[in-house]
């Protein structure tokens, strides 16, 4: 399931009217107070004295991989497709191909977009200007990724020379697709079909990749160091988090969640790329699902904890100005969420081991 100032520390709501100052600049807004300061983009539709969230209500889609949003009303969704025979392989005979939709959450009509027999479709996430798709297929195995003109249906998959393959790939802005290299190191590839080796981490073994305009963040499996490295002066600079087994960028390219496993307790912080900053949010036996708002405002995320000999996992929204968690949906785990376009709506997927099931959560 989705850029400039950045966050120094939070903000809690009883300064934001005592202590604080408010700059705007063309869709952004800028909260301040002495030595902090934090950005929200495209607040007009936000109010600083309101920042309480609640659900309206919950709609849930059995059977179905809620992966993007196409817009407001519309989610890209995989699901089975009983138009075509089931699976020939002696081990999934018993399940139908996956393929790749698109649902109007309002009509709950669904429309093709790619179908392909023998074979799962999964993982679909649009480029920024919604005209190609990123996705995998897989039977049995290691899945191949796939870039796909939407308009066309044409597109190219992302293996062979000089990679071998991707291990991983995701979008690293509009025209660019970044991931792990089965060949060693991390490559590129374009909407053409052009892919390249990054020169200086062919020698590195990595797994998570991440581009943020001039700069390569990147872990080691050594330890899960966080690595940066700058393309234009290939300086490699090694970042004081370890055991990183995850990183989303903001939406602003100004800051990264990092999520680090540290024994038996994972742990969540927002680091400032700029500053090196780091501020810790969750904490937990289990993080995962965890997304940005197009506003940067909230982050959604899963949570498992171990108390009272007894084990709990919700899906929490944390609000970035109030420094609050609000816990929206309990009972939930393995999960993937994505926000659509305005905020209003969090979509979370849940893997039981044998099937996905979504819901939307309709905010106010």
């Amino acid at each position: 399931m989705k850029n400039t100032f950045f966050i120094k520390a939070f903000i809690m709501i009883a300064l934001i009217f005592t202590m604080t100052a408010c700059e705007k600049e063309g869709k952004k807004v800028t909260v301040k107070e002495p030595g902090k300061t934090i950005t929200i983009i495209d607040d007009s539709n936000q109010e600083e004295s309101e920042p309480e969230i609640s659900v309206e209500k919950i709609d849930r889609y059995e059977k179905v991989n809620i992966t993007d949003w196409l817009d407001e009303d519309t989610v890209i969704v995989s699901k089975e497709n009983e138009s075509l025979d089931k699976m020939s392989l002696a081990e999934l005979s018993e399940q139908y191909p996956r393929s790749l939709y698109l649902l109007d959450i309002n009509s709950k009509d669904y429309k093709l977009v790619k179908e392909q027999k023998d074979v799962f479709l999964d993982g679909a996430a649009l480029s920024a200007d919604k005209k190609y798709l990123l996705y995998y297929e897989y039977s049995l195995g290691d899945p191949v990724f796939y870039v796909m003109n939407m308009d066309t249906q044409e597109g190219y998959g992302i293996m062979g020379d000089p990679i071998g393959g991707g291990i991983s790939a995701k979008w690293a802005n509009n025209e660019t697709v970044i991931g792990a290299a089965y060949s060693g190191g991390a490559y590129l590839a374009d909407r053409t079909g052009k892919i390249t080796l990054i020169d200086d981490l062919k020698e590195e073994s990595l797994y998570l990749v991440e581009k943020i305009n001039d700069d390569i963040y990147y872990n080691t499996q050594s330890d899960g160091t966080l690595v940066k490295l700058n393309l234009n002066t290939k300086e490699k600079i090694s970042l004081d988090l370890k055991q990183v087994y995850d990183m989303i960028p903001s939406p602003d390219g100004k800051q990264m969640i990092i999520l680090q496993a540290n024994g038996t307790k994972n742990t969540m912080l927002v680091y400032d790329l700029e500053s090196g900053e780091k501020i810790t949010i969750a904490d937990g036996a289990e993080l995962n699902g965890v997304s940005w708002s197009p506003d940067q405002r909230r982050i959604a995320y899963n949570r498992k904890v171990d108390e009272n000999n007894s084990t709990v996992r919700s899906l929490y929204v944390y609000d970035m100005l109030t420094g609050e968690s609000t816990q929206i949906a309990v009972d939930v785990e393995n999960l993937s969420t994505g926000w659509s376009p305005s905020g209003e709506k969090l979509a979370y997927t849940e893997w039981d081991g044998t099937q996905y099931n979504s819901s939307i959560i309709y905010l106010k």
